[in-house]
């Protein structure tokens, strides 16, 4: 890889990273409300999870998506209606939770799971895959594309990001 290509692969990676979208809100939202202590599985959730899926995209998750059209509406109708139940539980919810049950912060589980229903995460990996793998890839070049969209979410969803109030 030229050093031009890798400086706009690591300008891709930090400008998907940071620019808002549904983790970065929901991250925003975890560490105001439970600090940054009880929002790190939240946190270590969407790293694992976006690095995964952005392997699953180079490893022919994108090759699913081009041959089964309906799959790409599937995922935009799974992601919608996520969003919009997210979308309805803000808007929704009390000050001290539901009938008596206390909110608590996404686990690293449901974050990991996230990240394959998320429409900004999957654009940003099958577009990292398809802008700068080239068709005939090393492990090399795989390994640079998984570090660099690493950094950049690692540095996007760490303690600058995440309010440490609580």
């Amino acid at each position: 890889m030229t050093g031009q290509a890798a400086l706009a692969m690591t300008s891709f990676a930090f400008v998907m990273a940071f620019t808002p979208g549904p983790n970065n809100i929901m991250l925003t939202a975890s560490g105001v409300n439970f600090g940054f202590t009880r929002s790190l599985p939240h946190i270590f959730g969407i790293e694992v999870g976006f690095i995964a899926l952005l392997a699953a995209c180079a490893l022919g998750l994108g090759l699913l998506f081009a041959a089964y059209p309906a799959a790409q509406i599937a995922l935009k109708a799974a992601g919608t209606l996520y969003m919009l139940w997210l979308a309805w539980k803000v808007a929704t919810a009390a000050n001290s939770g539901e009938a008596g049950v206390a909110p608590r912060p996404l686990t690293f589980a449901q974050a990991f799971a996230f990240q394959w229903i998320n429409p900004k995460a999957v654009v940003a990996c099958l577009g990292a895959v398809a802008l700068f793998l080239p068709a005939d890839w090393a492990h090399v070049d795989l390994a640079l594309l998984l570090l660099v969209f690493a950094v950049a979410t690692i540095l996007a969803t760490w303690p600058g990001r995440v309010s440490a109030r609580r």
